[in-house]
């Protein structure tokens, strides 16, 4: 049995997150303790629970102590079959962040997952957005092998969230390694700019004009998607997300939601800000993408590599959970102002 201290390093979601999705591939029992030790609320949320309680339905896995506020489960899988799947979360609760709990299971599952979401946030705080999964992180996958697509129905944010998503996943049988030791020149930025219910007041288009003048200021071309939404008169919201192409295929994006007494111009230019940390530094990847590649290129045979411009704590802590949990080895090197994350084969 697997035996995880979800006190250790971030002591953060992202510890029970990975754990259950590297059991499931695995097929290995887990128990993990002290969930979300060091976060405010300590123990699962709903969205937490939501992940899984998702998870174990794609491999039939028997689960104990599963309820809001625990601190402890007992989660034993069984053969991921795949199918139609329904989660809900409820709340306002990260979508994209359930997308990473599930994802790594559905591509060894034995036939295609289709995996439909309701009642969550698709753009919420400490969560990547939705168009950021869509744009950025499935592109990278799909470098590796990984057929995945996100279809949004609704847009959801905080506080009532009502946002619907499908996930569908094509199974795999085997990841290939990623390669990224250059960044190249940049070609254009691109983006998607989202405003739910918000058209009257141009929230979509300030956004990113914002962005839009704070990167052409640096230098960069931008090509930015205005998208005035009305699919959930439930709650309104907005997002921004921003990616840039480049000639050696790096995946560098970044984003930012709209909130109460922030401007569209603040989000707009917070993301084109944030995007132009990673254009200025020149890694493979962004700081928020390194983390996230963890588990994949830890599961991939043969050797990986990439550069990202910080060692942030989740990715700290996802390379400790995949050492621990699958026996390989990920080193980090510093090379001149960036950090080489590289998994040996």
């Amino acid at each position: 049995m697997l035996e995880i201290d979800g006190s250790q390093k971030s002591g953060s979601g992202t510890i029970l997150r990975l754990s259950v999705a590297l059991a499931s591939i695995l097929k290995e029992p887990l128990h993990i303790y002290n969930i979300r030790q060091k976060r405010p609320q300590p123990g699962l949320r709903p969205q937490h629970l939501e992940a899984v309680l998702t998870a174990a339905k794609i491999c039939g896995a028997e689960v104990k102590g599963a309820e809001v506020g625990s601190r402890e489960i007992w989660y034993t899988p069984g053969e991921i079959s795949g199918g139609e799947i329904r989660a809900e979360i409820g709340t306002a609760g990260s979508i994209p962040m359930l997308i990473m709990t599930v994802l790594p299971i559905c591509v060894f599952a034995k036939r295609r997952v289709r995996l439909r979401i309701v009642r969550g946030g698709t753009d919420v705080r400490n969560s990547p957005t939705i168009n950021y999964m869509h744009h950025v992180f499935l592109p990278a996958l799909r470098e590796m092998g990984v057929d995945a697509s996100i279809t949004v129905h609704k847009y959801g944010y905080y506080p009532k969230g009502m946002g619907e998503v499908t996930l569908e996943v094509e199974p795999s049988t085997s990841l290939k390694p990623l390669k990224l030791e250059e960044c190249g020149e940049i070609k254009i930025v691109k983006g998607v700019s989202v405003c739910t219910f918000l058209a009257d007041r141009k929230v979509a288009e300030r956004q990113a004009k914002a962005a839009d003048a704070f990167l052409a200021a640096q230098g960069y071309k931008t090509q930015i998607k205005i998208v005035n939404d009305r699919s959930n008169p439930f709650q309104k919201g907005s997002s921004i997300v921003l990616w840039a192409e480049t000639t050696k295929k790096a995946f560098l994006g970044a984003d930012a939601i709209g909130e109460l007494r922030k401007t569209s111009e603040k989000v707009g230019r917070e993301a084109a800000e944030k995007l132009y940390d990673e254009l200025a530094a020149k890694p493979t990847v962004d700081t928020h993408l390194a983390d996230m590649l963890i588990p994949y290129i830890a599961l991939a045979k043969g050797n990986s590599a990439y550069t990202t411009r910080k060692i942030t704590e989740h990715l700290e802590t996802n390379i400790w959970l995949a050492e621990k949990i699958l026996n390989t080895e990920i080193r980090v090197t510093k090379t001149r102002s960036l950090y080489r994350v590289e998994k040996t084969a």
